[in-house]
């Protein structure tokens, strides 16, 4: 099978998005797999597909599929790139989008800057909607991992985090913990484990262990979890700017029951064909 692609990237996540509108298209998971391969395939963390809305007030479908070929709720830093996408390629001329996920709808508003931001909506924190574990809400929970036990923040961002606090990312056991948090029992459906700095009020420094993919150099969803793990914890005001290793992130998030607006670069890298066995 012959099939175009546009690579993309948001802050160093990359991904391998599809025009899934006007090619009619159904990927198998080994297939997904051979795209996402960075040897024998195109190369990326995420395949994006753009497809035809299902759900009335919705532009387009979007579906995520991590390297690993299973299908994914949410991916904040793939959503911008979408809607940049989406734009370039003339599927639309909007510069304010809605788009059908897994974890509900999303708005997109594509900026004059270059720069596009997103309502990622209303974080989740009832453990059993993250879904995690847990006999009852709250700020931190210790959770044992790899024979040590670590205070976490749960969240859901449509997609479940787990946020640790470190002193130093640039220290933290990041490949040690990942995946142990990714796989803990505690959470049914793997979680992403995110570690964070606080460098003051409005400037977190973070890494994110994603499931299914390994550390990535950005995360979206990661980044709006952080801060509201943050904001819930009384560390943080209500903007702040998140640097993870590919770039920085704006999150705002004015408190409970407020939605997060996530405002970050998308980026065109090239164009390509390829053949899919």
């Amino acid at each position: 099978m012959q099939l175009k692609f546009t690579k993309m990237q948001g802050l160093g996540n990359d991904f391998v998005v599809i025009d899934a509108v006007r090619q009619d298209l159904q990927l198998t998971e080994a297939q997904i797999r051979q795209l996402a391969d960075r040897r024998f395939g195109v190369g990326c963390d995420q395949i994006l597909l753009a497809e035809r809305a299902r759900r009335a007030g919705c532009d387009f479908r979007y579906r995520i599929f991590n390297a690993d070929g299973g299908e994914v709720e949410q991916c904040g830093n793939g959503v911008r790139c979408l809607g940049r996408f989406l734009l370039e390629k003339g599927l639309t001329e909007a510069r304010e989008l809605v788009v059908e996920t897994l974890a509900g709808d999303t708005r997109i508003f594509l900026r004059d800057n270059g720069l596009v931001s997103v309502d990622m909506g209303v974080p989740v924190l009832e453990p059993e909607r993250i879904p995690f574990q847990a006999g009852q809400q709250a700020e931190r929970y210790m959770l044992e991992v790899d024979g040590e036990k670590l205070a976490i923040g749960a969240v859901s961002m449509g997609n479940p985090h787990a946020v640790t606090l470190v002193e130093d990312v640039d220290t933290a056991a990041v490949e040690r913990f990942g995946p142990a948090i990714e796989n803990h029992t505690h959470f049914p459906r793997r979680v992403n484990a995110g570690f964070m700095q606080v460098i003051d009020r409005h400037h977190v420094r973070l890494r994110v262990y994603e499931r299914g993919v390994g550390e990535t150099l950005a995360c979206g969803t990661g980044a709006c979890a952080a801060v509201v793990v943050g904001r819930l914890q009384g560390l943080l005001d209500a903007s702040v700017q998140v640097e993870l290793p590919g770039g920085r992130l704006n999150i705002e998030w004015p408190g409970l029951g407020e939605r997060v607006l996530m405002t970050g670069p998308a980026v065109t890298v090239f164009e390509g064909e390829i053949t899919l066995s």
